[in-house]
């Protein structure tokens, strides 16, 4: 884990983002206190597949259809 000033942390931004991509933590401080804490994503650790989502979302037939004329002078 990297402690950093707030500043600093400014300053060597690329260097930082390189070492997070390498799973480093960064905690950056602010006037001597904890302040944000930086870590890396999880990978994902399995290929998607097509058609893995399949069912569980749906679309409602009139989504193409013009708003009701009530909603529309919104959109003007």
């Amino acid at each position: 884990m990297i402690k950093i000033n707030s500043h600093e942390a400014k300053l060597k931004f690329s260097q930082l983002m390189t070492q997070i991509a390498n799973g480093k933590e960064v905690i950056i401080t602010r006037s001597g206190q904890d302040f944000a804490k930086i870590i890396p994503l999880k990978q994902v650790s399995h290929k998607r597949l097509a058609g893995q989502d399949i069912d569980t979302a749906w679309i409602a037939d009139d989504f193409n259809s013009a708003l009701p004329e009530e909603l529309q002078k919104y959109f003007v």
